[in-house]
C-alpha cells in the first residue's frame, strides 16, 4: 500500500476543511491552532480529520494528481467518490473475451478517481478501444494470440502461456484484483493471485465449457472475496450452488450508447452478437418465418457452421457475417425496428441486448438468466417463455403492428440508457472494493 503525505488543512468560509497546495482564505479569525499537520494516510483509505467543535470531512489522497486534488466535503454526498480516488484497481480478462466492456469499466472507475490498469491478452479479431484514463497491458498469451485466431492449434500453447500469464498477473500491487473471465477454469483454481482482495464477474453464471463440471464452479466461486452478477435471478442461481449471499453483489450491466442514424423499415428483426448455439437463432428464424411480413438480419461472427440457418431461412434472413466493426454494429442497429434473443439458459445477461437497448432498439427476449430484469423494469419491449416460439412471434407482432407499444418500448429504452450507465456502475463497483478494504 502506498501513501501520501497532505501538507496543511485549514477551516475555509464555505464550512468544513480544505486540503492542498492552494487552500482558501481562512475563516476570519481562524489561529494557528485551527492549522492541522497531517501525517501520511493510506492510499485508497479514508480518514476524518477535525478538532474538537471543527467540521469534519472525508478525505483521500489520489495518486493521479497529488494533494491538490484534496478537498472540502460537506455531508456524505461526496463519500463513495472521496473513497474511490486512489484505489488501485487491477482490471483482468486474460482470454480478451470481451473488450468493449472491460474499456467502459475501466474508463469508468478513472473517471471516479481510481488507478486503474486493464490486463490482458493481443485482441485477435480487430482493434480495441484507446484507453481513456487507465493503463492497458498484455500480459497473457504473447504468441498463441498472435500465431493463431480460432485455429484449435492455439489450445496446447495456451495451455503453456496461461501459468506464466497468472505469475505475471500474481505479482501486480494493486489494492484490489478483479477478473472478468478466467481463462482456463480448471487451473485457475489454484493459480489465482492472493496479494490483495480479488472480485470476480460471473458474466456466465456456469461457464459453457465448465457445464458438466458442476463441482468445480463452486469451489473456484469461493475463492473470490467478492463475485459480481449482473442480475438478481444471476445471484439466486449462485447461491443455489452454495456460494455465501454476502459475497454476491448485483450490478447491473451498462447499456453501450450510441446513436446510430434511424433507417430501419419497420419490419426489420435483428439477431447480433457471435453466432453460438445458445444464441436460439434458429427459434428466431421461424419467428420471422411465422409473421410471413418481418425480415431478418443476421450480424455477427459465426462460432459454427452457419449453412443449416442458411438453409432454414431461405430468402428472409440478411447475412452480415464476420467480426463485425463498431461502424458495421451501428449501421446494423439503426436499420432494426426489434432485437431478438431467443437465448439458452446459462447466462447472466447479454452484452448484445445492453448494444441494442444503448442504440435505442427495442428487444423481445426469452426469460432466461437476467435478460428479462432490464425488459421488465423499463418496459422495452416484452419477454417470453423459454422456447415458446409462438409467444415470442406475437409479441413480436405486438410490436410491430401497433405504433403505441412500439413507442412505449422506445421510451423505455430512452430511459433504460439514462439510468443504467457506466459512471453508475464504476461507483456501485467502487463500493464492492470498499467492503474488502475496509
Amino acid at each position: 500500500m502506498r501513501f501520501f503525505s497532505i501538507p496543511f488543512s485549514a477551516p475555509w468560509e464555505g464550512g468544513g476543511w480544505w486540503v492542498g497546495k492552494e487552500a482558501p482564505v481562512p475563516r476570519a479569525g481562524a489561529s494557528r491552532h485551527d492549522v492541522l499537520s497531517l501525517g501520511p494516510i493510506p492510499l485508497g483509505l479514508h480518514a476524518r480529520i477535525g478538532r474538537p467543535a471543527a467540521p469534519v470531512t472525508a478525505l483521500v489522497a489520489t495518486p493521479n494528481l497529488g494533494s491538490t486534488d484534496l478537498c472540502p466535503v460537506s455531508g456524505s454526498s461526496f463519500r463513495s467518490t472521496l473513497y474511490a480516488s486512489g484505489v488501485r484497481v487491477l482490471i483482468a480478462d486474460p482470454p480478451a473475451f470481451s473488450p468493449p466492456y472491460d474499456h467502459e469499466l475501466a474508463a469508468a472507475l478513472a473517471r471516479a478517481g481510481a488507478e486503474v490498469e486493464l490486463v490482458s491478452s493481443r485482441f485477435r479479431f480487430g482493434t480495441v478501444p484507446e484507453p481513456e484514463g487507465y493503463e492497458r497491458n498484455e500480459l497473457f498469451y504473447p504468441l498463441s494470440s498472435r500465431l493463431f485466431k480460432r485455429s484449435h492449434l492455439r489450445l496446447p500453447l495456451k495451455l503453456c502461456e496461461h501459468p506464466l500469464g497468472m505469475a505475471r498477473l500474481a505479482r501486480r500491487r494493486p489494492d484490489v484484483f478483479h477478473l472478468q473471465w478466467l481463462g482456463l477454469p480448471e487451473l485457475d483454481r489454484f493459480l489465482l493471485p492472493r496479494r490483495a482482495p480479488i472480485v470476480f464477474t460471473a458474466h456466465n453464471l456456469v461457464p459453457r465449457r465448465a457445464v458438466g463440471k458442476r463441482k468445480l464452479w463452486p469451489k473456484l466461486l469461493r475463492r473470490f472475496d467478492a463475485i459480481v452478477v449482473h442480475s438478481e435471478r444471476g445471484r439466486e442461481t449462485l447461491a443455489e450452488l452454495g456460494i455465501e449471499r454476502e459475497r454476491l453483489h448485483v450490478i447491473p450491466h451498462p447499456v453501450f450508447r450510441s446513436d446510430p442514424p434511424r433507417s430501419d423499415d419497420g419490419h426489420t428483426l435483428l439477431c447480433l452478437g457471435l453466432i453460438r448455439s445458445y444464441k436460439g437463432l434458429s427459434d428466431a428464424i421461424e419467428v420471422a418465418k411465422r409473421l410471413g411480413d418481418a425480415r431478418l438480419l443476421v450480424a455477427g461472427d459465426p462460432m459454427e457452421p452457419i449453412e443449416p440457418y442458411r438453409e432454414q431461412a431461405g430468402a428472409i434472413a440478411e447475412w452480415r457475417l464476420g467480426y463485425l466493426s463498431e461502424e458495421e454494429i451501428s449501421r446494423a442497429l439503426g436499420d432494426s425496428t426489434v432485437a431478438l434473443f431467443p437465448y439458452r439458459a446459462g447466462l447472466d445477461q447479454s452484452g448484445a441486448l445492453l448494444r441494442a437497448l444503448g442504440a435505442g432498439v427495442p428487444v423481445v427476449a426469452y426469460d432466461v438468466g437476467g435478460l428479462a430484469e432490464p425488459v421488465r423494469r423499463f418496459g422495452v419491449g416484452a419477454v417470453v417463455p423459454p422456447g415458446d416460439i409462438e409467444a415470442m412471434t406475437e409479441a413480436v407482432r405486438e410490436l410491430l403492428d401497433n405504433p403505441d407499444a412500439l413507442a412505449r418500448a422506445r421510451a423505455g429504452v430512452l430511459a433504460a440508457r439514462d439510468t443504467l450507465s457506466w459512471d453508475a456502475a464504476a461507483a456501485s463497483h467502487l463500493e464492492v472494493y470498499k467492503s474488502l478494504l475496509g
